[in-house]
């Protein structure tokens, strides 16, 4: 398993850098750069000292305050020189800082990182402990009409979006029935809280709504691929013949195909590890929720490209990381799967 663990390192290391190359590519050629944005917010607010002309996209800057703010923001160097620059101080887990807030990056992260833990592990957990026991009943009862409904709400809510999800439940629980807050992570007098209980009520009260638009789509996507999964080995020869043995059904289900229906929920689980950092963009600018989706949703508006970096880089980093945790979980689960060489 060692070996297999370093034959996997070896391949994400490689991809690793592909993938930063391309964000450095991507955030360094796009038009609108942190110079043209706050040559744009002068603009906007009316100063005269700093136009720009629609024709040429040529500033009233002299060349020399033009080149002060390029090397301000680290664009005046070369881009392999600039790039090895950002690299180096990535593997050093240092993200470098805001063009907007001066602030370093890693810091602006880990402020937003235990809301953005907070949902992720809720939904992890809840998806998982929800839709695997769900997929095994709606297996063993389908044609029911338990089966039956329930697959007609998981199909609605896997084809509505996440964030089409969220404005329904904010137009009608929290604007025209005020049963739910409008958003935001806690309430304004959240810190007024005295006991552990009554700011965990307030958390709760708050993360309704968001969690029922996280856990939609994957929620639908975990059960029914248990549910089928499993009606798939159910119908299977090996299911059959322990049954005619003296096997009992019950017992055949829960030591045999239980298992083997596993194996595509196994190669899933890696990948869920970036709810625990990412959660949804549109869904935390939906419900003002300040965690690293509307962090990174603020920045690519902003041209904050530093930020942008720094959280595409650890989500990719999560993803490589993931998918070895996935390939882990189904050789746990997979007896047929084998680390060796």
């Amino acid at each position: 398993m060692f070996s297999y663990f370093l034959r996997r390192m070896a391949l994400v290391i490689p991809t690793f850098l592909g993938i930063t190359v391309l964000i450095f590519a991507i955030t360094r050629f796009v038009p609108g750069g942190s110079v043209e944005r706050m040559l744009a917010n002068m603009q906007a607010q009316g100063d005269g000292g700093a136009t720009i002309s629609s024709a040429g996209g040529n500033s009233a800057l002299s060349e020399e305050q033009m080149a002060e703010l390029n090397a301000f923001y680290g664009l005046d160097k070369p881009v392999m020189e600039a790039y090895t620059e950002w690299l180096f101080r990535l593997v050093q887990l240092d993200l470098g800082e805001s063009t907007r807030y001066y602030e370093p990056v890693s810091e602006m992260i880990a402020e937003r990182l235990p809301v953005s833990l907070f949902y992720g592990g809720m939904t992890f957990f809840i998806s998982y402990f929800i839709s695997i026991p769900l997929g095994y009943y709606k297996a063993l009862k389908h044609g029911s009409l338990f089966d039956s409904s329930s697959s007609i709400l998981i199909f609605v809510g896997y084809a509505l979006p996440g964030y089409v999800v969220g404005v329904l439940l904010i137009t009608l629980f929290s604007y025209h029935l005020e049963w739910t807050p409008m958003g935001g992570f806690a309430s304004d007098d959240y810190e007024d809280y005295e006991n552990f209980f009554e700011r965990f009520k307030d958390i709760m009260w708050h993360a309704i709504l968001p969690l029922i638009c996280y856990l939609i789509g994957d929620f639908a996507t975990l059960t029914m691929t248990m549910k089928n999964n499993l009606m798939e080995n159910l119908s299977s020869d090996y299911i059959r013949t322990a049954i005619a043995k003296g096997l009992p059904f019950k017992r055949a289900v829960r030591k045999h195909a239980l298992r083997n229906s596993l194996i595509p929920i196994a190669s899933h689980f890696g990948n869920s590890l970036l709810f625990f950092m990412t959660g949804s963009f549109l869904i935390e600018v939906i419900f003002n929720i300040d965690g690293i989706g509307l962090l990174g949703y603020e920045s690519i508006m902003e041209r904050d490209y530093p930020v942008v970096m720094g959280i595409v880089a650890i989500n990719a980093a999560m993803l490589l990381v993931g998918n070895i945790v996935s390939d882990i979980c189904v050789a746990l689960v997979d007896p047929r799967v084998k680390f060796g060489a």
